[in-house]
């Protein structure tokens, strides 16, 4: 194989013409053309070429080459099937030849020309049968293709297959696109300089856009994790004559938080002095090449990826790709032992037809639960602590012998002092079990034991602390007149997920409701303590009638008083439901969304405060909003809008083009399609979705200041039976006469102060609210004696009403008392105020 950088002066010229070359500053990532030359120079290979047989099945041609610009190497345009080229025997056999200058001068046609001494060869059949789809040849030095260049290539040939098998009649160009098909990247590295030429395959393995991309290589190196650099500085500073072929496995953290394994297979070349001139390699996720066979390095892998899975369902996924694939089982089942019985955690594969009859009555929901009794074969591996092997053959229960026909192993998984669970690991075909195997699967379950077992506690906290969120968050929203809200709550993916984040919808009174989002700083038990204490404070403030502004101030004080080191942010909003007037405070939060009824949508602009529990002599002004019916209201909190990736900006402006595409009919849906990919969060999310539509029944009032005289009462009464004869209710003229009475009198006996009626009819029912200045709630008394002279209004005002009680307000309380108006059958067409109900008043 040449060893003068002939595989990056051909990437080099084949970008310059793709480029037309041009300076555009950074190097552009490596095209398809020069991805295969890099591909093709770390498999051995200076050229490639793909035959496929003419119409008539007589002869093979040649329909495309890849390889270095300038090779040496040349293949014939066309091969007869029945003569003896080595594309046409391996077209023939199905059989793929690997053949060195030696074997290859055995050869009368299909090799190189001219012909050479220091050529070897490969010829791969593309597809099954005989290889009837054509064949992939390969020409290399002549020192060979090693097994791992084989095994490699195998796969580009199947790859190439594929497209043919896809694609019915050939189509050009097949080599580049069948490359992006194994979702493989390649590289060409110069040690001395540190540039690097990677195809986009390679750049969206690592989390880089390929715009992004300078062409150094400490940019890769910035996504990889610590724990891997050492390995990949071997790799990318090679020491001097350390050439040769190399093989690792490293960790990418990619910039959405996941953490991907990859496999770099890669040839050191030599260049001038004895110095490593360049590094052609290959990078793929573990899943395209074969990890090395070496258990050493299988622990290695076992041993990080356990490091890292985090949850019972991690580690049991770590588990299947770390034994499936190496020991080809055709079943894998992973199970906790929790008292006398089996969990699983994990079946591979999951379909329940292929795993015993005996289970399927236990299927819960995911996965069954088998009982340890029902199997006495596994519950005496698991009394034992010892790993079980039966080869074919071997008598077993019903609930174990469907599970490996050719060979099954049974590893109890040790966790100190008791067994954590157990793997199961089953062959359909007979299997026989190595030495080494056995090595492999004994490591392998102390390792697993162990992880299980942390997984399980963190599960554990996990659950217990989503508990302790859900019990800190409304259980359900109130029903609203003239509107519909919807909330969404979702925890952090990192961490104790249990975070700060808060919502709630308070109904005020009939015709008011307040809305509020907020967010404690922190992720943790802390953080949600305080997120309850706020919840709590702001709504009982709110309820006790103050104004938004008091309402956020108090909460204020009282988490300046806390002494924690914690702030909070939070939106508090106050609707009225029959106008449409909507009051804001806004203290360090995001600004409210909006959609309006056209479709428009906007960011609200609400003065901005200080965030609770920084001051305790802040103040929080009010903006007042005016809303149509069918508006889309939206509080959010950082999570939704924000992350590594995502600049608040841009995910201010994404959830206002998701609220304008998204159809307000439904706010449960909207909510969902504004959460969008739940998967990318690092931090919770919190949204609370408001569709006011407007009251449909405008409610009629009418007020009365009452005089502090001694016919005070006289003169509430007769405002009331003027009200009632004007409203058409004069049927229920007692009843409210009756209960104006008796309230406005306590009001007057045992308060002091302005005092208030208000007369409201909504629908079929008149509402009587009398407020005065005293906070103390009317108390009915618990015994009356016959001879008493007083006591027994607030027990009138309960007999004469459908429904009555009190609630605080800002200066005072106010008491309240309903009554059904019986309905009538119309005389005629209605011209009162009953019957304008419905429309503007």
């Amino acid at each position: 194989m040449p060893h003068d950088g002939s595989a990056r002066a051909g990437v080099s010229q084949l970008r310059a013409s793709e480029a037309g070359a041009a300076d555009t500053g950074a190097p552009p990532p490596v095209a398809d053309a020069a991805a295969t030359v890099c591909a093709l120079a770390f498999a051995g290979a200076a050229l490639a070429a793909v035959y496929v047989p003419d119409a008539g099945h007589e002869e093979l041609r040649l329909v495309e080459t890849a390889g270095r610009a300038g090779s040496a190497y040349g293949l014939p345009e066309r091969l007869t099937l029945s003569g003896g080229s080595p594309a046409a025997e391996a077209f023939r056999t199905g059989r793929s030849l690997w053949l060195h200058p030696a074997a290859l001068a055995s050869f009368a046609e299909g090799g190189p020309a001219p012909p050479r001494a220091d050529a070897s060869l490969g010829a791969l059949p593309l597809g099954a049968e005989g290889g009837r789809l054509g064949c992939l040849v390969v020409v290399g030095a002549a020192d060979g293709f090693e097994a791992e260049q084989q095994r490699f290539l195998e796969r580009y040939a199947e790859a190439v297959a594929g497209l043919l098998r896809a694609g019915g009649p050939v189509s050009p160009p097949l080599l580049g696109p069948a490359l992006r098909g194994l979702h493989a990247g390649s590289f060409v590295l110069v040690p001395d300089t540190g540039l690097i030429e990677a195809d986009e395959t390679l750049l969206e393995l690592v989390g880089i856009r390929p715009g992004d991309f300078d062409g150094k290589a400490d940019t890769l190196l910035a996504h990889a994790l610590p724990e891997d650099m050492h390995a990949l500085m071997s790799v990318l500073e090679p020491p001097p004559q350390a050439f040769g072929s190399r093989k690792l496995e490293f960790r990418v953290r990619c910039p959405s938080g996941e953490m991907r394994w990859l496999s770099l297979s890669c040839r050191v070349e030599a260049g001038t002095d004895d110095r490593p001139g360049q590094v052609l390699g290959v990078v793929t996720a573990t899943s395209v090449l074969p990890r090395s066979g070496d258990d050493v390095s299988r622990i290695q892998w076992l041993t990080a990826a356990l490091d890292d899975a985090t949850t019972v369902a991690d580690v049991s996924q770590v588990v299947v790709t770390a034994l499936r694939e190496p020991l080809r089982a055709d079943r894998i089942a992973l199970a906790e032992l929790q008292d006398d019985r089996l969990m699983v955690t994990v079946l591979d594969p999951p379909q329940p037809a292929v795993w015993p009859e005996a289970w399927r009555p236990e299927w819960r929901s995911e996965w069954p639960d088998a009982p340890v009794s029902a199997l006495p074969t596994l519950r005496s591996a698991l009394r034992d602590g010892r790993m079980g092997l039966w080869p074919a053959g071997t008598p077993l229960e019903p609930g174990l012998a469907g599970i490996g026909p050719g060979g099954l192993a049974v590893l109890p998984l040790p966790a100190r002092d008791r067994v954590a669970g157990v793997c199961l690991i089953g062959w359909d075909e007979p299997h026989g079990f190595a030495p080494e195997e056995r090595s492999l699967l004994t490591a392998t379950a102390a390792l697993v034991g162990q992880a299980l077992k942390r997984a399980h506690a963190y599960d554990a906290e996990q659950e217990l602390a989503t508990m302790l969120q859900r019990s800190l968050l409304p259980r359900r929203l109130p029903e609203l007149p003239g509107g519909t809200a919807v909330a969404r709550y979702l925890p952090a993916r990192r961490g104790l997920q249990v975070g700060g984040d808060w919502y709630d919808v308070i109904a005020l009174s009939e015709d008011r409701v307040a809305l509020v989002i907020g967010d404690v700083q922190g992720h943790s038990a802390g953080a949600a303590t305080i997120m309850g204490q706020m919840r709590t404070a702001v709504r009982a403030y709110a309820v006790e009638g103050h104004p938004p502004d008091v309402v956020v101030s108090h909460a204020n004080r009282l988490l300046v008083g806390m002494e924690t080191d914690l702030f909070a942010t939070c939106c508090y909003a106050e609707l009225d439901m029959e106008e449409g007037t909507t009051l804001f405070v806004r203290a360090g939060h995001l600004a409210p969304l909006v959609r309006h009824p056209d479709g428009r949508t906007e960011e609200v602009q609400v003065e901005g405060a200080l965030p609770l529990g920084i001051s305790a002599e802040a103040e929080f002004p009010m903006t007042a909003v005016a809303l149509a019916p069918g508006t889309l209201l939206a509080l959010v909190t950082d999570g939704l809008v924000e992350a590594a990736d995502l600049p608040l900006d841009e995910g201010m402006h994404r959830t206002r083009t998701a609220l304008a595409a998204a159809d307000p009919s439904d706010p449960g849906r909207v909510a969902d399609e504004l959460l969008g990919d739940a998967g990318r969060r690092e931090d919770d999310v919190a949204l609370l979705l408001l569709r006011y539509d407007g009251m449909k029944t405008r409610p009629i009032r009418a007020g009365w200041a009452v005089w502090r005289l001694p016919d005070a009462v006289m003169h509430a009464r007769r405002f009331t039976a003027r009200t009632l004869r004007r409203w058409q209710v004069e049927e229920v003229a007692d009843p409210v006469l009756l209960v104006v009475s008796e309230l406005v009198t306590n009001a007057l006996v045992h308060t002091q102060g302005p005092v208030h009626v208000d007369l409201m009819l909504r629908g079929d029912r008149v509402r009587v609210c009398v407020s005065d200045s005293s906070a103390r709630a009317p108390a009915k008394p618990v015994i009356v004696d016959w001879e008493s002279t007083g006591g027994r209004g607030l027990l009138l005002v309960e007999a004469m009403s459908d429904s009555f009680g009190s609630v605080p307000v800002a200066r005072g309380k106010q008491v309240w008392s309903e009554i059904a108006v019986p309905r009538r059958e119309p005389a005629g067409t209605g011209t009162g105020p009953r019957a304008n109900q419905g429309g503007p008043p």
